[in-house]
């Protein structure tokens, strides 16, 4: 497997940082990727062997755009997209005042625009790498509350439903060649959740793992995806059991 070129979005920290370390020791070439810590990115690149690092804002169409080129002009192939890139903002959900409709475009420019923007950009490569006899790969990282009336703020939580729902849709249209999966995590320990106690008591009292999840757990639960051939269309809610309460 030491030819497959993985994408990995937001990758110099948290959730995409764990992916990317896994999908390596996994044997893939990664493309890491950030909008800003580029320093940081490029201390990873050089630590993941063939690795690359590649900055760009995703709300930025163009960017996103050439985000893609230079993957593949970097490593001449792409085989697995992981679009994990995305953003969120915290406003209770009965302050309907507070998001105005620049949150919502913000919201659902990074976090369910671009993500289709690259899988456009990248099919051709995607397809390019399945004729070599596996389907290649996408796994959007979505929410818990894309699945469930929860979550940061409705705005957030509205924009990675529709990230859920496009992923059906586009394992619908683009199979056999690519597969399209989606994993759904609840709160997990990175920086974005560290300030926000209320919900980590909720998870440490009422899911039934009684803690969130760690990076490396959302993280195995990609690789897998990304190691079965079969498996496309669907989303794999990640909280610990804590939608069954």
């Amino acid at each position: 497997m030491s030819d497959r070129v993985a994408l990995i979005t937001g990758s110099t920290s948290g959730i995409g940082a764990a992916i990317a370390r896994r999908l390596a020791r996994d044997g893939h070439v990664i493309a890491l990727h950030s909008r800003r810590s580029a320093d940081v990115g490029r201390r990873m690149a050089a630590e993941l062997a063939g690795a690359s690092y590649h900055q760009a804002d995703l709300a930025d169409e163009q960017a996103a755009r050439m985000l893609v080129a230079a993957v593949i002009d970097r490593h001449g192939r792409l085989d697995v997209l992981i679009n994990n890139a995305g953003e969120a903002i915290r406003i209770p959900h009965a302050d309907l005042k507070a998001a105005t409709p620049a949150v919502w475009r913000r919201m659902l420019d990074v976090n369910l625009v671009a993500p289709f923007l690259l899988v456009a950009e990248a099919e051709a490569a995607l397809r390019r790498s399945a004729e070599g006899g596996r389907p290649a790969c996408i796994v959007n990282i979505g929410t818990h509350a894309g699945a469930r009336p929860k979550g940061a703020s409705i705005p957030y939580a509205a924009a990675k439903a529709g990230l859920h729902h496009v992923t059906r849709l586009l394992a619908l249209t683009l199979g056999p060649a690519i597969r399209v999966n989606g994993v759904a995590p609840g709160l997990v320990e990175t920086p974005m959740g560290a300030d926000w106690p209320e919900a980590t008591a909720l998870w440490r009292t009422r899911s039934p793992m009684r803690r969130p999840a760690k990076p490396e757990d959302i993280a195995d639960l990609v690789a897998a995806l990304v190691a079965n051939d079969y498996v496309t269309g669907e989303i794999v809610i990640a909280d610990g059991g804590l939608n069954l309460t």
